[in-house]
């Protein structure tokens, strides 16, 4: 249990976006990192990452070792978030896994929703970054305004 408290903290020293926040393991803190370097927030809600990194994790059983192995890249090359794509796109084959985890964690943090197609899960709504971002000015609906269906007409 140190150890994993120790390899956390030093995760989220090596990641200067992130504030530190509580994790359970060493491979949860590396996410965090990651997220709060994609995201571009130094805060990020803890609920929320744990629900995401479990349903990450459902989704494929090797996500904690790809964003371990992600963590390791950023801090080895000094890579910063805006050439970040791009440097993964530009990777060996035997690396190309990694090139999918920024969009897939962004997306994951600002849609709520994690996979794709039928295997899609809805991890967050009114959480998702992409209603925190424009929590000043728009709130997102949690019902529909009309009777059920009404959403349907086509209008006048």
């Amino acid at each position: 249990m140190v150890l994993a408290g120790l390899l956390s903290a030093s995760a989220a020293a090596l990641i200067p976006w992130a504030l530190a926040e509580p994790v359970a393991n060493a491979e949860q803190g590396a996410f965090l990192g990651v997220s709060a370097m994609l995201v571009g927030r130094q805060v990020l809600d803890p609920v929320l990452a744990r629900r995401l990194y479990d349903a990450l994790v459902a989704q494929d059983a090797a996500f904690p070792a790809k964003v371990r192995a992600l963590l390791n890249l950023i801090n080895a090359q000094g890579l910063q978030a805006a050439g970040l794509q791009e440097a993964l796109d530009a990777l060996d084959p035997a690396q190309a896994p990694l090139a999918a985890l920024p969009r897939q964690i962004a997306s994951a943090w600002y849609l709520g929703i994690v996979g794709t197609g039928e295997a899609a899960v809805c991890v967050a709504y009114e959480q998702a970054l992409n209603a925190a971002v424009v929590a000043d000015v728009l709130k997102p609906p949690t019902y529909s305004y009309g009777a059920y269906g009404s959403w349907a007409r086509k209008p006048i």
